[in-house]
């Protein structure tokens, strides 16, 4: 897992060749004014555009989640999002089989973490990081845009 801040972002473009594009959808889109929802963004790259209140530390945690074939780049856009994480080799209790489809496995096994993620602040999931996203720090709805980098 990977937490910083968007003007740190070229630091990881080594670590995938898809992360210098992924990043310059950011820094080209107007996020602020951008409609939510789904936009391919090019081959092995899709962005997901959301803006909601956020949810409990329980109800997060029922959706505690990994990804086999995908990289989650999740940019807090504006807002304050609390995120839990767990190292995937720790975890202990699969909730089900994995969703080839929607390429996700979850766990019923609780956060080892907690971080949080305000207003041009990101972190990057790889396929060993369990993470419950969306967690509300507040009232306020989060603006957030999660991009899926293909493995």
């Amino acid at each position: 897992m990977i937490v910083d801040t968007i003007e740190n972002a070229s630091k990881y473009f080594s670590i995938h060749p898809l992360f210098a594009k992924a990043f310059e959808y950011i820094a080209a889109t107007d996020l602020a004014n951008i409609e939510i929802g789904k936009y391919d963004i090019a081959e092995g790259l899709k962005a997901i555009f959301s803006d909601k209140a956020g949810m409990s530390a329980a109800e997060s945690i029922a959706k505690f989640e990994c990804h086999d074939k995908n990289i989650d780049i999740q940019l807090c856009i504006n807002g304050k999002e609390t995120i839990g994480w767990k190292p995937r080799q720790n975890c202990t209790a699969p909730k089900g089989e994995y969703n080839a489809e929607k390429d996700v496995s979850f766990y019923n096994d609780v956060p080892d973490m907690y971080f949080g993620l305000t207003n041009g602040q990101f972190a990057i999931f790889f396929p060993e990081d369990v993470h419950s996203p969306m967690i509300a720090a507040d009232d306020h709805s989060i603006r957030k845009l999660v991009i899926k980098v293909k493995l």
